[in-house]
């Protein structure tokens, strides 16, 4: 190593990993005053790599100190890599962090090599330089390699994305042919700081469509669900397909409400999702196009804290065909969005809102992160973030909580309870 190359090196150790590899390393440092000016590891299968930058002064350049670390190492068993890092390239690395940084969540129900291998392709065709890579999803065993899990790996990128629209719209092709799917958020202050996750009802928070139900009750399915695909797909406008699929049920009985509810099938993850939202403080609320009572039912039974839907006008204990009050569309929605946001005191940008029809698209759009969950074509290409593969509780991936956070989470507020 040349006297000039001295001052700033890179030090790089793997090998197999066991406890005070760190604390050994850095004691030597120390004994020599060494600087360090960046540092990170990772483990992976019990194998250690660990990166150092430090900054040796000129009283530590001539000494031994590197000598001792290469000793060290070879007592363990590890290999160590000293590079010199020259000033200017230095002064180019502490330029760069100034640059913009981005999330890229990988999820599926499997993770392979060559999801990964397309995904880190489109980053690098966009100049986005890779800085960390991190495995969100819990440990798998070989007796469930091949069984339909959840799998999630997120990418911290850095650099200024060409165009960020035109990344997400090359993600979203991918994420159709790999049949996984792909977000990229800014990697933000706000993006491990939400405060107010908003959902719709129908189709996202249940897999299925309560007028239909309701159609199918009234002897009317057909015609009603052909007009809810139009609407929902952005063909019809909301409000008058909304009035001509209620008015077919003029004449129901109320009381078939009770039994439909009853079987309305909630939506794969969204019993955990709401469960996780509510013990780290969220404020959860439903903003539907669809109907009240509906809304109140899966609120007592998920544990949301407010439901703002359309209400049923019942006469005599029969459908009118109308509603009463204002009508929810997608306006409307967006509204509520805001108005829950500034009486909660909860910046816009803290706010999640999911949704699978083009009636979301407003609050979709506003929210800091909207998320097309199983969406219609025409929402999943408009919104910036999409979810098909997975469950709900998929969206705890990108806002940053791993399998383990959850666990740890868990197991703390089951202690919690059990000391009461």
């Amino acid at each position: 190593m040349n006297t000039q190359d001295r001052s700033i090196v890179l030090i790089n150790l793997s090998g197999h990993d066991r406890p005070g590899i760190t604390s050994a390393i850095t004691e030597i440092l120390a004994g020599y005053s060494v600087q360090v000016l960046d540092i990170g590891q990772a483990v992976i299968h019990d194998t250690l790599a660990l990166g150092m930058l430090v900054y040796l002064p000129p009283k530590a350049q001539h000494s031994p100190v590197l000598q001792e670390l290469l000793f060290k190492a070879h007592e363990w068993g590890m290999q160590i890599r000293f590079s010199p890092v020259s000033e200017a390239s230095y002064t180019h690395w502490v330029a760069a962090q100034g640059k913009s940084r981005y999330i890229v969540t990988l999820l599926g129900r499997q993770i392979t090599a060559e999801q990964i291998a397309q995904v880190t392709r489109t980053v690098a065709h966009n100049q986005l330089n890779i800085d960390r890579i991190n495995r969100l999803s819990g440990r798998v065993g070989l007796s469930r390699l091949s069984d339909p899990g959840r799998a999630c790996v997120e990418f911290s990128v850095r650099g200024e994305a060409l165009d960020t629209v035109e990344l997400r719209r090359q993600f979203l092709a991918l994420a159709g042919e790999l049949e996984v799917d792909i977000a990229v958020q800014e990697d933000n202050i706000y993006r491990r700081n939400r405060r107010l996750v908003v959902f719709d009802m129908d189709s996202t928070l249940i897999e299925a469509e309560v007028i239909d139900e309701l159609a199918r009750e009234a002897g009317v399915g057909e015609a009603v669900a052909a007009i809810t695909e139009r609407a929902m797909c952005g063909e019809l406008d909301f409000n008058e397909s909304f009035a001509a699929r209620v008015a077919l049920l003029k004449g129901l009985d109320a009381s078939v409400l009770q039994s439909i509810a009853q079987r309305l099938p909630v939506t794969e993850g969204a019993h955990k999702l709401i469960a996780t939202l509510k013990s780290l403080g969220y404020r959860t609320a439903i903003l539907s196009g669809g109907f009240t009572y509906f809304g109140e039912y899966l609120q007592k039974q998920l544990g949301i804290d407010e439901v703002h839907a359309n209400t049923l006008e019942i006469e005599d204990g029969k459908v009118t065909g109308r509603v009463v009050g204002q009508v929810v569309d997608g306006q409307r929605k967006a509204e509520l969005l805001q108005e829950i946001a500034a009486r909660e005191g909860i910046d816009m940008e803290q706010t999640i809102a999911v949704g699978d029809g083009a009636n979301d698209l407003p609050m979709l759009g506003l929210a800091g992160l909207g998320i097309a969950f199983r969406a219609k074509p025409l929402v999943r290409q408009t919104a910036r973030h999409a979810l098909s593969t997975l469950g709900l509780d998929a969206i705890l991936y990108l806002i940053g909580f791993s399998d383990r956070d959850l666990e740890h989470w868990d197991q703390a507020a089951r202690e919690s309870v059990s000391s009461k």
